[in-house]
C-alpha cells in the first residue's frame, strides 16, 4: 500500500443552481408545522406544489467530477483552473466545511487549513482575543497559542494596537492579523486558499516567504492561487482542474501550460461569454486592440494599444472597482492598474444597472518584446457592521486571458544588436555635460 498524505477517491460535488435557501427553522415553526399537518391529514398542498415549482427551476452542476489523486507526505501541491474548475470546493470537502456527494477522502495527520483570511475574527474582540479564538478555530491548542503568540504578533506589526478591538483597525491591519495567526500553524497538512495576496506589497512579500518556510519545513500542502508565478515558485508538483474534472496532475510546468494550452477560453484572442444574473457585476468581454479599435494580437513595441473591458451589472453595486493585471511569458505581474473615480469621495465608485465598457490605453515604448497576457478583477470593497472596512474582496475575475505578443518594429536595440532585458522598455532622458 502507497504511502500518502492525502488520498481522494472519485471525488464529486453536486450544486442545485437555483434553490433558494429554507430560512432558518425555530422549535416554534416546527410544532407549528406539526399541528398544521396533524389538522390536514400530515399533508400541505400548498408548500409540496411550491417546492415541486422550485425544482423545475433548479440546475444541477458537478462542481467536482469524479476526481481521484494521491499526495506523498511533505509535497507541496499547486491546484490551479479556471474559475468555476473546482479548486476551492475540492479544499472546502478537504477541509470538512462541506460535504462530497460521492467519493472518499482520506488524510493522515493534522489538517490546517486557511480558506479565508480573517475566517472567526470578531470585530468586538481585541487584537489579543482574536489571535485566541482564531487560532482555536484553526486547531490550535492553547498551549501552542501561547508559545507562539509573540512570533504571531511580531509577524502582524501590530504590536501597538494588540488591545484594541480589531472593529477599529485598518483593512491591512486586520488582515495581516489573519495572515499571520494562520502562517504560525504546525499541521502534518496545510491547505491554503490565496492567501499571499493579503495586505500591501511589503506584506505580501514577507507573506510569500513565510510559505516558502513552510513548504521546506516538510509540511504537505496544497496550495490554491491564480498567482502561477507563486505556484512555480512554492510548488513541487501541479493538479489542473477544469469544469470539475482533473486534467493533470504531475510537473509544474507542464500542469501550467496544460492549462494555458486547454483552459477555458484560455487560449483565444477575444475572451467573450455569457452573463451570469446571479453576479451584480460580471466581466463578459475582454480584448486587445489597436487605436483604430481592430482585435490585435501581435503588437509593434513603439505604438501604444488599447486594452477594451465589458461587464454587466445586474444589481445596483457599491464600492467597486476593476483591477487590470499584465502578465509577462513566465506569468508574472509587470503592471497593475485600478480604476477609481476621482468625482466619488473615496474614489471608489457605484454602478447601476446596465452595460460598461473600460478601454485602458497602453502607452509606447513600455513592454519589453515578449509574450504577455491580461488578468481582470472585479474587487469590492468590504466592511465590518460597524462600518470600519476590511479585506477586498472578489466579485469576479477573468484570469490569463488574451495572450499577444509584443515584437521589435526596429528599435535602436537592434540596430546595435543589443538584446532586450528587464520587464519595461520606458525610456529615461539622459544629459551628458562635459567637465
Amino acid at each position: 500500500m502507497s504511502e500518502y498524505a492525502i488520498k481522494v477517491e472519485g471525488l464529486s460535488k453536486q450544486y442545485h443552481i437555483g434553490r433558494k435557501l429554507r430560512r432558518y427553522r425555530t422549535l416554534r415553526d416546527d410544532l407549528q408545522t406539526t399541528a398544521v399537518r396533524l389538522v390536514n391529514g400530515f399533508r400541505s398542498p400548498k408548500s409540496d406544489s411550491h417546492w415541486r415549482k422550485q425544482k423545475q427551476s433548479e440546475t444541477l452542476i458537478w462542481a467536482l467530477n469524479n476526481v481521484s489523486f494521491e499526495i506523498a507526505p511533505g509535497t507541496s501541491t499547486g491546484i490551479i483552473g479556471s474559475n468555476g474548475a473546482g479548486k476551492t470546493t475540492l479544499l472546502k470537502i478537504l477541509s470538512h466545511i462541506t460535504a462530497p456527494s460521492r467519493g472518499r477522502v482520506r488524510l493522515r495527520g493534522r489538517v490546517g487549513s486557511l480558506l479565508e483570511v480573517g475566517t472567526g475574527f470578531h470585530p468586538e474582540l481585541t487584537g489579543r482575543e482574536n489571535i485566541y479564538l482564531n487560532g482555536a478555530i484553526l486547531g490550535m491548542r492553547k498551549k501552542e497559542i501561547d508559545r507562539k503568540f509573540n512570533e504571531i504578533v511580531a509577524f502582524s506589526e501590530i504590536e501597538k494596537y494588540l488591545d484594541t478591538p480589531v472593529k477599529y483597525y485598518s483593512s491591512g491591519m486586520g488582515v495581516r492579523l489573519a495572515f499571520s495567526v494562520a502562517a504560525h500553524l504546525d499541521p502534518e497538512i496545510l491547505l491554503l486558499d490565496e492567501v499571499l495576496a493579503v495586505g500591501d506589497i511589503n506584506f505580501q512579500n514577507k507573506s510569500f516567504n513565510k510559505m516558502g518556510e513552510v513548504v521546506r519545513g516538510g509540511r504537505t500542502v496544497l496550495f490554491v492561487s491564480h498567482n502561477l508565478a507563486a505556484v512555480r515558485s512554492l510548488c513541487q508538483s501541479a493538479i489542473y482542474l477544469e469544469h470539475g474534472e482533473l486534467k493533470y496532475i504531475g510537473d509544474v510546468d507542464a500542469a501550467i501550460d496544460a492549462y494555458l494550452e486547454g483552459g477555458e477560453l484560455q487560449n483565444v484572442q477575444l475572451f467573450e461569454r455569457k452573463a451570469n444574473r446571479n453576479l451584480p457585476m460580471q466581466i463578459v468581454s475582454v480584448g486587445v486592440q489597436d487605436q483604430m479599435g481592430m482585435a490585435i494580437a501581435r503588437i509593434p513595441h513603439d505604438r501604444p494599444f488599447l486594452l477594451r473591458i465589458q461587464t454587466v451589472v445586474s444589481k445596483t453595486t457599491h464600492q467597486v472597482f476593476p483591477a487590470l493585471e499584465i502578465l509577462d511569458s513566465d506569468l508574472a505581474t509587470v503592471i497593475r492598474s485600478n480604476h477609481f473615480n476621482e468625482k466619488d469621495e473615496d474614489g471608489i465608485r457605484s454602478y447601476s444597472p446596465g452595460t460598461y465598457t473600460f478601454l485602458i490605453k497602453v502607452p509606447a515604448p513600455l513592454l519589453v518584446p515578449g509574450f504577455y497576457r491580461i488578468s481582470i478583477n472585479i474587487m469590492q470593497k468590504r466592511q465590518w457592521k460597524t462600518g470600519v472596512a476590511k479585506q477586498n474582496a472578489s466579485v469576479d475575475r477573468v484570469e490569463h486571458v488574451c495572450p499577444f505578443e509584443i515584437f521589435d518594429n526596429g528599435s535602436e536595440l537592434a540596430r546595435y544588436d543589443i538584446k532586450w532585458s528587464g520587464k519595461l522598455a520606458l525610456p529615461l532622458e539622459w544629459t551628458c555635460t562635459p567637465e
